[in-house]
């Protein structure tokens, strides 16, 4: 049996630095409570570590303590947030990836330049949802060729943002189809070099493989990239934990891949691996 494990797998910068600042301040918290406004990062497995060291995880402004420590999520929030965080005397500790806050003013900078934007991306992502209202709210929102045809022969001016961590792939197909349509448009290249290069190396890899494990979070929108691509090359599975492997399924293969994706820690990566050594003893 061979195994080829991918480098580039686990946790990106950004979630690792949102992880990092969350553990510290933990770990310093004096008598006062830490909230995680969302999920801090797209891995349940890793966000109820730190809820067990005493972080609360609370979804709506009105739930989170007057002068409470929070923490911005990675992927973002909203301007006016803030307004209200700083209200309600809250102590606000940007964990925002500075990939995506660099979106956030590329779009709101536009946006007062009188810009129509267009981001790229799910629009129920929080890195969009977050981006857009940076932006004022009103932002052309699509993942399709097909979500942007009504623009065709517009007139107006457009600058075009991407979700960090959509398909490369999927994005050149994409701009090309908005150059074709509109005269009058600038486009921002603002997926992570680090998805990038994970999504060329898990391609890779599927090439050299009979089957491709992708490890990831159920709501993580990069490991569901990473599958997609996986599985056009060659049969792959995807996993939360160790607990999703079949192994009567693993066994019949003789080489295997393994990828993750950006919010997936290493402990979760490393038994994953270790089981699929140990079943194929």
């Amino acid at each position: 049996m061979k195994l080829i494990v991918s480098k580039k797998a686990g946790y990106c910068f950004g979630v690792k630095r949102a992880m990092d600042r969350a553990e510290k301040l933990l770990e310093e918290k004096q008598n006062v409570k830490v909230v995680s406004f969302g999920a801090l990062i797209h891995n349940k497995q890793a966000t109820e570590k730190l809820e067990e060291k005493g972080l609360l995880e609370l979804n709506r402004i009105e739930d989170i303590p007057n002068g409470s420590i929070v923490i911005i999520r990675s992927h973002g929030l909203g301007k006016h947030y803030y307004e209200e965080l700083q209200d309600k005397n809250c102590i606000i500790e940007d964990a925002t990836c500075p990939f995506v806050k660099k979106i956030q003013n590329i779009a709101g900078e536009n946006k007062k330049k009188g810009k129509k934007i267009i981001i790229i991306g799910d629009k129920y992502h929080p890195e969009i949802e977050g981006i857009n209202l940076w932006a004022g709210g009103d932002c052309i929102i699509g993942k399709d060729c097909s979500d942007f045809l009504f623009l065709k022969g517009s007139k107006e001016s457009f600058i075009v943002v991407t979700q960090t961590t959509f398909s490369v792939e999927k994005y050149q197909e994409i701009k090309k189809c908005l150059k074709d349509n509109l005269k009058d448009i600038v486009f921002y290249d603002t997926i992570c070099d680090a998805t990038k290069v994970r999504q060329e190396d898990a391609m890779k890899i599927s090439q050299e493989v009979d089957v491709m494990v992708v490890i990831g979070g159920k709501h993580s929108s990069n490991t569901k990239k990473l599958y997609n691509l996986c599985e056009n090359i060659c049969k792959t599975f995807l996993i939360e934990t160790v607990n999703d492997i079949d192994e009567d399924t693993i066994k019949p293969y003789d080489i295997i891949g393994v990828t993750a994706g950006a919010s997936t820690p290493d402990f979760i990566i490393n038994e994953v691996v270790d089981f699929i050594v140990h079943i194929k003893k």
